[in-house]
């Protein structure tokens, strides 16, 4: 009989890139896979995941718990991306620990570091840690924008908006997304390994364009999150 192997697998579909990993208990990464979604995140999601399994010789019987990022995203991209993950959590009976992507795109980057999605084909959504995500409209800047912001050194992150952003931002972007399945996985870890599971019930989507229905505050533009378990 082989050895038990205890892992955990993250999996991430908020950008065009849909991202699968695998790593030990204690977020170290064994490998991952990471290939373009564009609307293709339902063919290629599962596929990616056994590849990976098969590549790294896993057995689902040993998976410890499951890391799902929870956008801000893209409407279709994440609830594939989340439906999945919940469906494996339940059939596997494990856990499963939802890590907001932004977090993870930024957690190696400098304080007031801010990181900018494509909100529909004109706006983008800026977001950094600790305040509240902003749509910012075509043309308009956002609070925290360059000089803007007083800071001197602040950082923007810029994923997915080719031809929209700096191009010296849209190369931080890339490293950031080569980043993201160790971040994932770290930040994963560590939540389960505190026991702090969520329900998967709970478990729902951050859109980076609300969807038909949810409000944007027209004061400061931010973005009023689903909270819709169902």
């Amino acid at each position: 009989m082989s050895e038990t192997r205890p892992w955990l697998l993250a999996l991430d579909t908020a950008t065009n890139t849909i991202v699968v990993a695998a790593g030990t208990p204690d977020g170290r990464v064994l490998g991952h896979e990471t290939l373009e979604g564009r609307y293709r995140h339902s063919q290629e999601l599962l596929p990616a995941v056994a590849r990976l399994v098969e590549r790294l010789d896993l057995r689902l019987g040993d998976l410890a718990g499951i890391v799902a990022g929870t956008g801000p995203g893209a409407f279709t991209g994440l609830r594939v991306g989340l439906a999945t993950a919940k469906t494996l959590a339940h059939e596997l009976a494990v856990p499963v620990a939802g890590i907001t992507t932004s977090d993870a795109l930024l957690a190696d980057e400098p304080a007031g570091a801010v990181l900018w999605l494509p909100s529909g084909p004109r706006d983008r959504v800026a977001i950094t840690i600790g305040e509240a995500p902003a749509i910012v409209r075509e043309g308009e800047t956002s609070p925290w924008e360059g000089a803007e912001r007083g800071e001197g050194n602040a950082t923007d992150v810029a994923v997915d908006l080719d031809g929209r952003a700096d191009p010296t931002a849209l190369e931080r972007g890339r490293g950031a997304l080569a980043r993201l399945p160790e971040a994932l996985l770290r930040l994963g870890a560590a939540r389960l390994a505190a026991g702090d599971a969520d329900d998967p019930e709970r478990l729902v989507p951050r859109y980076a364009s609300p969807p038909r229905g949810a409000l944007v505050d027209q004061g400061d533009r931010g973005v009023a999150w689903s909270r819709d378990p169902r």
